[in-house]
C-alpha cells in the first residue's frame, strides 16, 4: 500500500481526504467541478493510512450523491491497463466500496460498473461481495461463467478456485451457482465447496505449535525458533506459557525475562505483566537499558497491560524519561491514573504533538486520557489535533475528549461531526450538536430516514428528535 499524501488541512481536498464533517460542508458550497475533482482525487487515490480499519466508502458515496456526481472517472480508474499491472486491494478496494454504497441508494450506473468489473477485473472478488449484498439472484447468476473462467481447469486451477469459495466474505453467489441448473456451473462450485470445507478440516487435523506437554523451555525455543524465521511469536507464545507453566517454573522465567535470548525475554515479559508479577517493573527498565529495538517494545508493552497502584506509581517515576519507557509511562497515567496526574497527561500529550505531529500512535492513549480525566486545558491541543490527523480514527477520540473538556463543543465541532466519514464520530454528533442550529435539525431528520446509516447513529438520532420536534442540549 502506498504511503498517501494528504493535502493541508486548510483545503477542500485536505477536508476530504480527512473524511472531516467540513470536507461535505464546503465541497456543498464550492463550485461543482471543483468539489467533484477533489472527491475523485480520494476515491481513486485512497487517503487512508491504514485502508483495512478507517471508513471513508459512505462518505464519498453520500456527496457523489449530493454532487449528482458522474462515474466517469472512477470507470476509467478501474478499467485501465494497470489493474492488470497491480491487482492489489488497496488500488480499486475504495472505489468498489464507494459503488457498492451508491448502488444501494439506486444508483443503475454503479451498479453496471460493480457488474461489469467484476466480470473482468483483477480486484473482482471484491465486486463480487458488493454485488452479494446488494444485486438481485439473475444478475449474479449472469456472472457464474465470467468468473468461472478465471480458473482453469485441472487440479491447480480447482484449487484456486476452492480457495476462492472458501475465502469469499459473501457466500450469496457461490450458493446460487451450487444450485445452478447448467452442470458447468453447479459441479465446479460444489466441488470447490466440498475441497474448501475439506481443507479447513485437515487443516484442524495438523495443528501447528506448542501443544499440551510442552516443558517451558521448549515454548521458549518454539518463540526463538519463530523470530529466527521474522515471525514474532511472543504473544501466542506467552498465552502457552500460561498453560505449561506453575509456581515452580517462576525462577527459570525470570531468569529469561533478564538474561534469555529475544524470543525467549518477549515471552517471559509478556507472560510476567500477565500474571501480574512483581518484579517485572524491574525488568521492563533492564529490558528497555538494555535489550534490543524488539525486547525494549515487548517490555513497553507488558508494561502498559499491567494494572494497580505499583504500576502508576512507578509511571509516575518514568513519565519524564525522554524514551519510549516515558511516553508509555504517560500513557499509563492517561489510562489509569488519577487527578493528581492530569498535569503530566497533559504535559505529555503536549509533548507528543510537539515532537511526532498530529498524526504519533501514542496520541490515541494521550487523547482518551484527557478526556477520561477532563484536562479542560488541553481543548486547545485536541483542537488541533481534531484539525490535523489524517486519522478518522484518532480525529474521532479527539471528538469524544472534546465532548469532555470544551463547553464550546455542541456549538462548534459537534456540528460538523454529524457529517463526518465514521459512524461513531456520527453518533457522537447526534448526542451533543445543539439543535439551535438550522443545519442540525435538518441532518438529524436525514440520518434518521438515510437507509445505510447505521443503528446506532439512528438511535442516537431517536433520542434527540421526539414526537415534539428535536430537543435542545
Amino acid at each position: 500500500m502506498f504511503d498517501p499524501v494528504i493535502a493541508p488541512s486548510g483545503t477542500l481536498l485536505g477536508l476530504l481526504q480527512r473524511g472531516r464533517g467540513d470536507g461535505t460542508l464546503h465541497a456543498l458550497t464550492a463550485p461543482r467541478a471543483e468539489a467533484l475533482e477533489a472527491l475523485n482525487h480520494c476515491v481513486l487515490r485512497d487517503p487512508r493510512h491504514d485502508w483495512q480499519v478507517e471508513n471513508r466508502s459512505l462518505y464519498y458515496a453520500r456527496l457523489y450523491l449530493d454532487l449528482n456526481g458522474e462515474l466517469d472517472a472512477v470507470e476509467a480508474h478501474l478499467f485501465e491497463p494497470e489493474d492488470v499491472l497491480d491487482p492489489e486491494e488497496s488500488r480499486t478496494g475504495l472505489a468498489l466500496a464507494v459503488l457498492g454504497h451508491l448502488a444501494s441508494y439506486g444508483r443503475r450506473d454503479a451498479l453496471a460498473l460493480l457488474r461489469r468489473y467484476a466480470a473482468t477485473g483483477s480486484n473482482w472478488a471484491w465486486a463480487l461481495d458488493e454485488l452479494a449484498l446488494r444485486d438481485e439472484d439473475e444478475a449474479l447468476r449472469a456472472l457464474a461463467a465470467p468468473v468461472l473462467a478465471r480458473f482453469p481447469a485441472g487440479p491447480e486451477g480447482e484449487a484456486e478456485l476452492a480457495a476462492a469459495v472458501r475465502d469469499a466474505f459473501e457466500p450469496r453467489p457461490w450458493r446460487l451457482w451450487a444450485e445452478d441448473p447448467r452442470p458447468s456451473v453447479a459441479t465446479r462450485v460444489r466441488a470447490a465447496q466440498e475441497a474448501g470445507s475439506f481443507d479447513r478440516w485437515q487443516r484442524q487435523l495438523r495443528p501447528s505449535g506448542p501443544r499440551p506437554g510442552w516443558s517451558v523451555r521448549a515454548v521458549f525455543d518454539w518463540a526463538q525458533e519463530g523470530l529466527d524465521r521474522g515471525a514474532a511469536l511472543h504473544v501466542p507464545a506467552a498465552r502457552c506459557l500460561s498453560a505449561v507453566a506453575g509456581p515452580e517454573d517462576r525462577p527459570e522465567i525470570v531468569h529469561a525475562a533478564r538474561h534469555g535470548g529475544d524470543g525467549a525475554r518477549c515471552t517471559a515479559l509478556r507472560y510476567l505483566a500477565d500474571a501480574g508479577d512483581p518484579a517485572l517493573l524491574d525488568l521492563v527498565e533492564a529490558a528497555v537499558a538494555d535489550g534490543g529495538a524488539l525486547v525494549a517494545e515487548a517490555a513497553v508493552a507488558a508494561f502498559e497491560r499491567m494494572r494497580g497502584a505499583v504500576a502508576v506509581t512507578r509511571a509516575r517515576g518514568w513519565v519524564h524519561r525522554p524514551d519510549l519507557l516515558g511516553a508509555a509511562a504517560g500513557r499509563m497515567l492517561a489510562c489509569h491514573g488519577g487527578a493528581q496526574d492530569k498535569d503530566l497527561v497533559l504535559a505529555a500529550l503536549r509533548e507528543a504533538v510537539r515532537g511526532e505531529g498530529p498524526d504519533a500512535p501514542t496520541l490515541w492513549t494521550l487523547v482518551d486520557g484527557a478526556g477520561r480525566l477532563g484536562i479542560d486545558c488541553a481543548a486547545p491541543v485536541l483542537r488541533h489535533v481534531y484539525r490535523e490527523t489524517a486519522s478518522s480514527h484518532l480525529r474521532g477520540r479527539a471528538a469524544r475528549a472534546l465532548a469532555a473538556t470544551d463547553p464550546s463543543f455542541a456549538t462548534g465541532f459537534a456540528v460538523e461531526c454529524l457529517w463526518d466519514c465514521e459512524e461513531t464520530t456520527r453518533e457522537l454528533a447526534a448526542r451533543h450538536a445543539e439543535t439551535g442550529d438550522v443545519r442540525v435539525v435538518e441532518r438529524l431528520r436525514r440520518l434518521a430516514a438515510d437507509p445505510a446509516e447505521e443503528a446506532e447513529v439512528q438511535t442516537a438520532v431517536r433520542s434527540r428528535i421526539g414526537p415534539e420536534g428535536p430537543r435542545r442540549v
